[in-house]
């Protein structure tokens, strides 16, 4: 490893000098000056690792040199030492993107910490989050091997998506292999769960999760009815777990969360059925029968979520709930903008539901552009975009206009997505629906170890399209395929996000509830 430059400047150089031969036995290299002019000079001409700076100094003071130096080179750590405790001078220091504060005296250990935490910090993260990982991996597969309900289901996928997030910062890819196996393990047997047990929920009496069409009334309702805030209820389209995680520290510098509670979306896990059944508090099956008129299914000309305020109205209706509410459904940035610029304007309402569409054209986007496939190629990078979005959105300003106003805030989605990687052949007739990961139609031909079939729709809500349609479902990473053309449907698609089939990163969202800060 090359030997660390430290440049230190204090005006009692010479009195540090015990400190300084701590270092240098430590095999760090300390350049010393006792005054900021010609520290500055040094710092511009040297390649220095880090900086230690006294802020008390006669003639040019730390803070001026700390500034001057920042200017030159700013990704260099600065450590700002002083006798003062006085709190304008810290704040001064820290508002001036230093990356430690030490107080006089200073110890040589002190000095040995803050190196280390400031040069040797990603090694020695990327150490202990390996070895943490490497305990817990035993623990995650015998949980695996046990879990039985849809509630562990919930705790595995969240400490996966943990593990996830931690092991992307560390430089250990073999880790990161690991973690993806047993995410790869994990969605067979949560596909196994899900065949076995799905068709229960939907038993009047079943011990069941919260799921897309009793949202709204089990999570949503309750805030409402506190009536001690206005409620601005967000549901981001196609919105994965782990893609919340990431946008969590954003959010939290606005509002605190209250409660957090990942719901099951219904299968298919589409926006056709999922987010209907939100606003309408309705199953699939239930909106054909009520609501004809804003129902089409799969394979039937016209937009298929055109009459979701519609749907929200009669829902809040059924409830009784008469309250002043108003729906937006933002699919641009001009749409965001404008509602983020006429936000106070519903200060007065008691409910505003935003839908906002952008993750779900990200994910198409990825199929059909290639510099998207470049830009979000993995997981990692999904989130990564997803994330510098969310930072430049009119949706975190309407966020922020909310919570100026007092409004509480609800944060969820309709449903997740998955990397699609395997092909699975299937064939159908010319009224099949066209999705990669569900397909509706009848004399359906398809490898009965990769779906999960339901001959009879009813029975987990669904309508059909005629008296011999049935549905399939994709299980783990799997795409269907169709026999024609399947060379290149096959390249096309591998590496693609979509949804609509079984994976806990479709299944599993996040429901979560904000008071303003």
């Amino acid at each position: 490893m090359d030997t660390i430059k430290i440049l230190w400047v204090d005006d009692e150089i010479d009195l540090l000098k015990p400190h300084i031969l701590f270092l240098e036995k430590k095999n760090y290299k300390v350049t010393a000056f006792n005054n900021g002019r010609d520290a500055v000079d040094a710092f511009e001409d040297g390649n220095f690792d880090i900086v230690f700076l006294d802020e008390n100094m006669p003639g040019m003071s730390g803070l001026e040199t700390l500034s001057e130096m920042k200017e030159k080179k700013s990704s260099t750590p600065m450590i700002m030492i002083t006798k003062s405790e006085e709190e304008y001078i810290m704040e001064e220091a820290i508002g001036s993107k230093i990356a430690d504060y030490l107080i006089k005296p200073v110890n040589p250990n002190q000095i040995l910490l803050s190196l280390k935490k400031n040069l040797d910090h990603s090694r020695l993260i990327s150490e202990k989050t390996t070895l943490d990982y490497q305990k817990e991996f035993r623990k995650i597969a015998m949980e695996m091997a046990m879990v039985n309900s849809y509630e562990d289901w919930v705790e595995l996928y969240k400490k996966l998506i943990f593990w996830e997030l931690e092991l992307e910062n560390i430089n250990d890819q073999s880790m990161v292999e690991i973690l993806e196996s047993q995410k790869v393990e994990a969605n067979a047997q949560f596909s196994k769960f899900i065949e076995r047990n799905y068709e229960d929920w939907f038993e009047p009496k079943a011990d069941k999760p919260v799921q897309s069409h009793t949202l709204f009334r089990e999570l949503v309702v309750p805030e409402l009815v506190k009536k001690d805030k206005p409620v601005l209820f967000v549901v981001i389209d196609n919105l994965r777990y782990d893609q919340w995680k990431a946008m969590e520290s954003v959010v939290a510098n606005h509002y605190k969360l209250e409660k957090e509670v990942p719901y099951y979306a219904i299968l298919p896990t589409a926006t056709q059925y999922a987010r209907n059944a939100i606003f309408s508090g309705l199953l699939p099956i239930e909106m054909e029968k009520q609501f004809p008129q804003y129902w089409k299914n799969d394979v039937e000309d016209g937009g298929k979520n055109l009459y979701e305020a519609e749907f929200l109205t009669a829902h809040l209706k059924r409830l009784g709930l008469n309250i002043k509410q108003d729906y937006f459904k933002i699919t641009n940035l001009t749409s965001g903008k404008k509602l983020a610029e006429n936000f106070k304007g519903l200060k007065d309402n008691n409910l505003v539901t935003v839908v906002y569409n952008f993750v779900d054209m990200l994910s198409h986007a990825k199929t059909e552009m290639d510099v998207v496939k470049e830009l979000a190629s993995d997981d990692k990078a999904y989130r990564s975009l997803t994330l510098s979005w969310f930072k430049n959105s009119p949706l975190l300003e309407i966020i922020q206009q909310a919570q100026k106003l007092g409004f509480k805030l609800i944060i969820t989605t309709d449903h997740g997505t998955i990397n699609v990687k395997n092909p699975s052949k299937v064939i159908g007739d010319k009224n099949t629906s066209l999705n990669l990961r569900y397909k509706t139609g009848r004399s359906l031909t398809y490898e009965d170890r990769d779906v999960y079939a339901v001959r009879d729709p009813k029975k987990i809500g669904l309508p059909t399209i005629n008296m011999s349609s049935s549905y399939i479902f994709a299980k783990n990473d799997l795409f269907l395929a169709y026999v024609n053309n399947y060379n290149h449907y096959v390249s096309y698609y591998r590496n693609t996000y979509q949804h609509g089939g079984i994976s806990l990163e479709e299944m599993i969202v996040p429901f979560l509830v904000f008071n303003p800060k």
